[in-house]
């Protein structure tokens, strides 16, 4: 059985339809709080495959929370190491960041369905499954973005943000969107968003009727993305 180490940063932030894909798959999974654990008792290349999720921290903030330095550590380390990883949002600006590039705070809030456009390297990878043929729309949910790492390809853009993906051969994959969130998922981020009064509840209805049309098809185009580059793993 291979083991999957979930690095979780929030309550807010879960593997939502990622984790019953990776047990159903046959996954042994380990979820840690990555925000209160002693990162530096973890084997960062323990695992056969490490997932840091998303936050509504910032990379840069690590001044006010130390986990995020112990965090980049680890990351760095497997990475360094050529060990499996797969990021989502936070979890990807991180990694970005432990490959030595700049996360920085972007122009736009980027908070909405929208979708992906592929580059050649992206339409030839496994992430051509949430590719806008396949996923008219996926879930986006962030400020903050990122220089792209060196020695790593630019899979995907959106509209807003220049770098929505990008891998490193076949064993890194991070993405900026959230191919993971569930509907109850974006209820509860709505929930606790801090929306403009004056757009408030045409936002609010719009992400609901993107998550009505969007996701139960983002949910299973990232299951083929995920069943594609698993198989690839080395």
């Amino acid at each position: 059985m291979k083991n999957l180490l979930i690095l979780r940063h929030s309550p807010l932030d879960g593997p939502g339809s990622l984790e019953p894909y990776f047990r159903n798959a046959g996954w042994n999974i380990e979820t840690v709080d990555a925000a209160h654990a002693d990162l530096t008792a973890i084997d960062p290349l323990a695992a056969d495959l490490v997932m840091p999720l998303g936050s509504a921290l910032s990379v840069y903030d690590e001044a006010l929370f130390p986990f995020i330095t112990a965090e980049r550590t680890l990351l760095a380390r497997r990475l360094e190491a050529d060990r499996p990883v797969l990021g989502i949002c936070f979890g990807a600006q991180l990694i970005a960041s432990a490959l030595g590039c700049r996360v920085f705070k972007a122009a736009e809030l980027e908070v909405g369905w929208y979708p992906l456009e592929l580059t050649a390297a992206g339409a030839a990878s496994p992430l051509r499954a949430l590719g806008p043929d396949r996923a008219p729309a996926v879930m986006h949910w962030h400020q903050d973005t990122f220089d792209l790492p060196p020695g790593t390809e630019r899979l995907a853009r959106s509209a807003l943000c220049e770098n929505q993906a990008f891998a490193r051969g076949t064993q890194l994959l991070a993405v900026q969107f959230h191919p993971e969130v569930t509907r109850n998922g974006v209820e509860a981020w709505l929930a606790d968003a801090s929306f403009t009064p004056t757009t408030r509840a045409e936002r609010i209805a719009s992400i609901r009727a993107g998550s009505a049309q969007h996701q139960a098809t983002m949910q299973t185009q990232i299951a083929l993305c995920l069943d594609e580059w698993l198989a690839g793993l080395v």
